[in-house]
């Protein structure tokens, strides 16, 4: 007997322009209908995927009121490893299937973040200034001393976060001759094996450094009281979230000499305001912002992008992937 033909999944991917454009974009292999838009604002989620089973999102939400009018939406895939954009409980009571991509970035996060590292411990930014403006020429010798610079070798790396991410760059900085401490949660009661407590990270490293995922209990974990022991004026990164890192007391700390250097790759409004404080902070040769591009190598968005859709192709054929919220 004949059966109506099945009408192809409607897949929606909301915010195309966070991936390169030089990166092609493969489609699943599954039979389907693609629809894709540079950016989406809050406001036009709901029209956009209405009639859609499946969303694919970088950065823009997905919350429980876009949920109570999306009813066909079936599947969220994240083109991205932070999964707080979506109300996770929201669709797990709803039966919506959630997936991130996982571990696309081991090398490029990781080589951003010492990247980072070096240009703030060998004052790389402020000397590169001072050539351009003339200062060695005018110095009449064959070098100066405006910045301080310190050695990586035999420096102690305090390691905040302990997935893929943070496992390559305690490699990288091993290989520099750096100590590596890994951190213990904050406020954890005992410590599991090969971890440091939260506090005698704080107070032992020379270069601190962030690799974990904003939850409700990482958002502000690095902040006035943090900064304040921070006994050996550390270099202090963030690669992972903004909002982690407190950034006007990051601002106050680098201002009142408590840590050398400050180099963020993510803030917690990205783009960032106006009025953001570390805009006024951000020209000093002790700090760099980076605008989150510590992912974005070529290979890693490739590699993120296969995960997609994978993942995609995992669930319409009855076999998620990655799962972060499912049947």
């Amino acid at each position: 007997m004949d059966t109506a033909p099945t009408t192809p999944p409607r897949i929606v991917f909301l915010d195309r322009a966070t991936i390169d454009p030089k990166v092609d974009l493969t489609r699943p292999h599954v039979p389907h209908c693609w629809q894709e838009h540079d950016r989406t604002a809050p406001d036009q989620v709901v029209a956009r995927l209405r009639g859609a089973q499946v969303a694919i999102t970088n950065k823009v939400p997905i919350t429980r009121a876009t949920l109570d009018a999306l009813p066909d939406l079936r599947f969220v895939t994240i083109a991205a490893t932070g999964y707080d954009i979506v109300d996770l409980d929201a669709c797990r009571e709803k039966g919506v299937t959630v997936s991130n991509v996982r571990g696309y970035a081991v090398g490029s996060v990781p080589e951003h973040t010492m990247a980072l590292i070096l240009a703030l411990a060998r004052g790389v930014v402020g000397y590169r200034r001072d050539v351009i403006a003339g200062d060695w020429q005018a110095s009449g010798q064959f070098c100066f001393f405006n910045h301080d610079i310190r050695d990586l070798s035999g420096a102690t790396l305090g390691l905040i976060g302990a997935g893929s991410i943070g496992a390559s760059v305690a490699r990288l900085a091993e290989a520099f001759g750096m100590r590596v401490l890994q951190a213990e949660r904050k406020g954890a009661a005992t410590l599991r094996p090969g971890k440091t407590a939260f506090d005698d990270v704080l107070a032992r490293a020379d270069v601190l450094t962030v690799h974990c995922p904003l939850t409700s209990e990482t958002k502000g974990m690095i902040g006035d009281a943090e900064f304040a022991a921070m006994a050996r004026r550390p270099i202090v990164i963030n690669v992972s979230r903004g909002g982690i890192v407190e950034e006007a007391a990051a601002v106050r700390a680098i201002e009142a000499g408590r840590i050398s250097g400050l180099g963020l790759d993510v803030l917690t409004t990205e783009p960032p305001a106006g009025d953001n404080p570390i805009l006024r902070i951000c020209a000093r040769p002790d700090v760099i912002l980076t605008p989150h591009v510590a992912w974005a190598s070529h290979n890693a968005m490739t590699a993120l992008w296969d995960q997609v859709v994978a993942s995609i192709d995992g669930f319409l054929a009855g076999a998620p992937v990655r799962v972060l919220v499912g049947p």
